[in-house]
């Protein structure tokens, strides 16, 4: 993969290649874990630390492979703003998603973070030129239908702290959502993936610090190795690898289809949680399963096109 060569003038609606699909359920399939590890982690190391922890291990990993390829990430390229703009949405989207976990399950805030492929359809098609037919639209209504089905929303008897923590996730699924649509449509399309997330994890660690301290949130004793290892896959494969990938994709391919895809992660998330945490599986998760399928295909059947795009992408 590439991120230094543009394509002259390349089609973001373009089908996505064999190779993208898989890196796609690759990532999914490591950001569902990755709920688990921060699960496993919680009795050692708290949630915010955590996130800062991860963001900074991940900024050593990045500027590892910076620094191997040769990329010059602190040249003047005009990025600036678009990056900071980006660290900031990316610590405040995890901000929400930690503390609106406090006060809802794990289950509902799952889904209302997957709010962000919507939120990312609609952006596109308001500042990017991407549009989705009705179709893909009601594809996307599928995936978000399955996901739903799969965690076992909607639930009874909620009050208003637990949908307090709902519209926190929300929050943190329009901060997601966001971030895809500054690098999308910003000048940081046209630099390397690792400059683009560099930015990212810089910003956030000292607003997830901040966080931390805010919350009172302490480490009481040596983390065991469980949790020194989870933390380790977090930072180095969640934040140093599959981010880096991620953003070469969003680089290269419609933002609205591959957000699409990400309605795998929490389904990747049950499927874990029951072979590791023994968490119960739903009859009702072979159907959400295929509720998910359906709606991805829609949305990235071949011959669906839309208007173009209106920056260059690069080429994977």
């Amino acid at each position: 993969m590439s991120s230094h060569r543009l394509n002259a003038a390349p089609s973001p609606e373009r089908p996505l290649s064999p190779v993208a699909v898989i890196l796609m359920v690759v990532l999914c399939l490591s950001w569902g874990f990755n709920q688990i590890a921060v699960k496993l982690a919680l009795p050692d190391i708290p949630p915010f630390t955590q996130a800062a922890i991860r963001s900074l291990g991940g900024l050593l990993i990045i500027l590892l492979v910076a620094r191997a390829r040769r990329i010059p990430l602190f040249a003047r390229d005009g990025t600036l703003k678009a990056g900071l703009l980006a660290g900031v949405l990316f610590g405040f989207e995890f901000i929400m998603i930690y503390r609106g976990l406090l006060y809802t399950t794990a289950s509902r805030a799952v889904v209302f973070l997957y709010v962000a492929p919507f939120v990312v359809a609609l952006g596109s098609r308001r500042f990017l030129g991407e549009h989705l037919n009705n179709l893909q639209w009601a594809g996307l209504a599928l995936s978000f239908a399955g996901v739903a089905l799969a965690i076992g929303v909607p639930q009874p008897s909620v009050d208003a702290t637990v949908i307090l923590g709902d519209l926190m996730s929300v929050a943190g699924g329009i901060l997601w959502a966001a971030t895809t649509l500054v690098v999308k449509g910003s000048r940081l399309v046209r630099v390397p993936a690792e400059k683009t997330l560099a930015y990212q994890v810089a910003v956030s660690v000292p607003i997830l610090a901040l966080g931390a301290a805010l919350s009172g949130e302490t480490i009481t004793h040596m983390p065991s190795t469980l949790a020194l290892t989870l933390m380790a896959y977090q930072s180095i494969w969640v934040v140093g690898v599959t981010f880096l990938i991620w953003f070469l994709l969003i680089k290269a391919y419609s933002a609205s289809k591959l957000s699409s895809f990400t309605f795998m992660t929490p389904l990747f998330g049950v499927i874990g949680g029951h072979f590791i945490m023994n968490d119960p599986l739903s009859l009702a998760f072979a159907g959400a399963a295929l509720l998910v399928m359906a709606g991805l295909y829609l949305v990235n059947r071949p011959g669906d096109k839309a208007a173009g795009a209106r920056h260059p992408v690069t080429k994977i």
